[in-house]
């Protein structure tokens, strides 16, 4: 396949060590970089096979920026919900190009071990089955590929386990232990599932590699940019302080008020998700978010 890498950040290099094992791939993005195969954007773009790694809040803008419709397929690798309109990235990029060009790919999956070629299993997800299909079976051989019809289980799981995560590094920052971090994913599988089922997505998704599977890993571990940020609001950071250490996107954070706007419209009960937004935004104390909760 040719295929481009749209995003040269760590998760769109760690796609592309991925994707160029059995294909024949370049990279692009928004400012030069000296890597492999970078080539410019107008010549990415004119792939057959894209892979976007662009995170949420900037997808829109650069697609109406950037985008040249040339008929290309493409692999959505970014995971969160626009916080501007609440919008799912299916419908952001919807408003583009038509669903039977779209897949979206989610599961456990930290860039750095991808890039060691460590073994991992993803799913694709997609309405057009044989596009899915052709995505999973693109990708080598130490990763297991499964293909999905539930695009909005694979949006709403890999959009909210972030904001999970967050949570899971403030309990783990304020040393709350081993049965208040199983507490706390558990019953953010729950809260994630019944915010999936509201849109339709099928139960089944959230107990898969790209619901539970995604959540276990991002909640509990310091590799996860989302469980850095609850770290740094353990230890009374602010955000600002906490998002210029830590030097990358980390969709939760936005995530969080996107799902706080939706809940307050659709009357859905999100109580770990309200804690984590009442930290960030309003800079609520975590004992008391932890006591809350207890309530």
């Amino acid at each position: 396949m040719k295929m481009a890498i749209i995003g040269a950040g760590k998760w769109g290099q760690a796609l592309y060590h991925a994707y160029s094992q059995k294909n024949d791939v370049v990279i692009s993005s928004r400012h030069s970089k000296a890597i492999e195969n970078f080539v410019p954007m107008s010549e990415a773009l004119k792939c057959e096979y894209l892979v976007i790694a662009i995170p949420a809040q900037f997808v829109r803008g650069w697609m109406e920026e950037n985008f040249v419709d040339h008929g290309q397929k493409i692999l959505v690798a970014a995971k969160g919900i626009e916080t501007s309109t609440g919008a799912f990235l299916n419908d952001v990029y919807g408003d583009f190009v038509s669903a039977d060009r779209l897949a979206f790919i989610s599961g456990p999956s930290f860039a750095a071990e991808v890039q060691k070629s460590l073994p991992t299993a993803l799913i694709i997800s997609s309405t057009n089955h044989e596009l899915a299909q052709t995505y999973a079976d693109a990708l080598p051989k130490f990763i297991k590929g499964y293909v999905s019809s539930d695009v909005v289980g694979a949006e709403v799981s890999g959009a909210y386990k972030n904001v999970i995560a967050i949570a899971g590094g403030v309990c783990d920052g304020l040393g709350l232990g081993n049965n208040a971090r199983a507490a706390l994913i558990s019953r953010g599988l729950v809260e994630m599932t019944r915010f999936g089922e509201a849109f339709g997505a099928k139960t089944e998704t959230f107990l898969s590699l790209g619901g539970a599977g995604d959540l276990f890993l991002t909640a509990s571990s310091t590799l996860s940019r989302n469980y850095r940020v609850g770290l740094g609001l353990a230890k009374g950071k602010d955000m600002d302080e906490i998002l210029s250490e830590l030097g990358e996107v980390a969709e939760g954070v936005p995530t969080a008020k996107a799902l706080h706007k939706i809940a307050k419209e659709k009357e859905i009960y999100l109580p770990i998700a309200a804690e984590v937004y009442a930290m960030i935004e309003e800079g609520k104390d975590p004992l008391e978010s932890v006591k809350d909760l207890l309530d």
